[in-house]
C-alpha cells in the first residue's frame, strides 16, 4: 500500500541563472516542475511513501522528468506515449519593480490525452490519500473526465481524496474553473484553496474562516484549508477552525511553496498528527521551500522540526 498517490502534469522548468533576462541568457537551469509531483516529493521527504502518476512522451525530455523525480525518492508510474510532447515553462525572476515572468509552452502535451484506463486503478484504491490539483482538469476536456473518474475510484474504495485548487489564469477563465471545479468538490475529503483563488473563482470576499466553514458544509468536506500567503493559513475540520501563522523566510524562490505546504500537511496527517500539528509542519516546510531554487522542497524532517522547535522556544520565552 502506498501512503500517497498523486496525478498530474510535470513540466520541465527552464530559467536563466540569477535574474538574467530570457532574451539575453546563454544558459538555462533545468528542473522538473509540477504541482502534483511537488506534493509527492514534499510528502516523501517527511516520511510518506509517495507515487506520482502521469503520461509523458517517450523521449529524452520525458525521461529527464522521470529521472529527476526518482532521484528525489518518489515512485513514478508513467504511461509512455508515442504522441504528444513534453510540457515546458520558462521562469524569469526579477526583483521589484520588474518582478517575475512565466511563459508556458505546454500545448499538446502528452498528458492531455491521459485516460483512466491507462493507469492501474489498484494504486489509487490501495492508497491512503489520492491527490490532484485544479491545474490538471484545466489542461483538456479529457483530463477533466479522467480527474473525475479517478476521484470517484478513490472515494468508492475508501481512499481519502484531496485537491489544491491552484488556479492558473493562463489556463482557463474564472467562470470555467468555477463550473468545472465545483463539480469535483463533492468528491473530495480535503480541499486546499488560496484566499485569492476563492475571491477570483468563487467570487468570495468575506472572512476566510467563514469561507472554510461554508465550503465544508456545502460540499460535505472533511477538511478545508485556506492559505493566505504571508498571513499564514487556517483549516476547518470537525467544525473547528485551526489558525497557523506563516514562518519568516528569506525568499530565494517562492515557486512550489504552496505544494510544499500541502505535501507536508498530507504527510503528517498520514502519520497520525492532528490537523493543528499538520498545519505547523506545512507552514514550516513552505518556509524552507522559499529558500531553495527549483520547484521541489528538498527538505528533511529534522529541518522542519528545527524550525518548529525554535518557534516553540520563542513562544515559551
Amino acid at each position: 500500500m502506498t501512503d500517497l498517490v498523486t496525478f498530474g502534469e510535470t513540466m520541465l522548468r527552464l530559467s536563466p541563472p540569477g535574474n538574467e533576462r530570457i532574451e539575453s541568457t546563454s544558459a538555462f537551469d533545468v528542473h522538473a516542475a509540477g504541482a502534483e509531483s511537488n506534493v509527492a516529493v514534499a510528502a516523501n521527504r517527511l516520511g510518506a511513501d509517495a507515487t506520482w502518476l502521469s503520461k509523458l512522451p517517450d523521449s529524452p525530455l520525458g525521461r529527464r522528468v522521470v529521472g529527476e523525480l526518482e532521484q528525489y525518492g518518489i515512485d513514478t508510474e508513467v504511461v509512455w506515449s508515442q504522441t504528444g510532447r513534453q510540457g515546458v515553462y520558462y521562469l524569469e525572476t526579477g526583483t521589484s519593480p520588474r518582478g517575475t515572468t512565466v511563459i508556458y509552452d505546454r500545448e499538446d502535451a502528452a498528458v492531455t490525452t491521459a485516460e483512466p484506463t491507462e493507469f492501474d486503478a489498484g494504486l489509487i484504491k490501495d492508497a491512503g490519500i489520492f491527490f490532484t490539483s485544479g491545474i490538471t482538469p484545466a489542461l483538456s476536456e479529457t483530463l477533466r473526465e479522467t480527474t473525475l473518474t479517478m476521484l470517484k475510484t478513490a472515494r468508492n474504495a475508501g481512499t481519502t481524496t484531496a485537491m489544491d485548487v491552484n488556479y492558473r489564469e493562463k489556463l482557463w477563465s474564472p467562470a470555467k474553473a468555477r463550473e468545472t471545479l465545483t463539480t469535483l468538490f463533492p468528491g473530495l475529503d480535503v480541499l486546499v484553496i488560496a484566499a485569492r483563488d476563492a475571491e477570483t473563482i468563487l467570487e468570495y470576499e468575506g472572512d476566510p474562516r467563514q469561507l472554510a466553514h461554508q465550503l465544508g458544509s456545502q460540499y460535505d468536506l472533511e477538511t478545508v484549508i485556506v492559505t493566505q500567503g504571508e498571513r499564514g493559513a487556517l483549516a476547518w475540520h470537525d467544525n473547528v477552525v485551526h489558525d497557523q501563522d506563516a514562518y519568516e523566510a528569506e525568499t530565494v524562490n517562492p515557486v512550489g511553496s504552496g505544494d510544499a505546504f500541502t505535501g507536508a500537511f498530507l504527510a503528517r496527517r498520514l502519520a497520525g498528527d492532528d490537523v493543528g500539528r499538520a498545519l505547523e509542519y506545512g507552514a514550516a516546510t513552505a518556509a524552507l521551500k522559499r529558500t531553495l531554487p527549483g520547484d521541489v522542497a528538498l527538505v528533511t524532517a529534522s529541518d522542519v522540526e528545527n524550525i518548529l522547535s525554535e518557534r516553540n522556544v520563542l513562544i515559551d520565552r
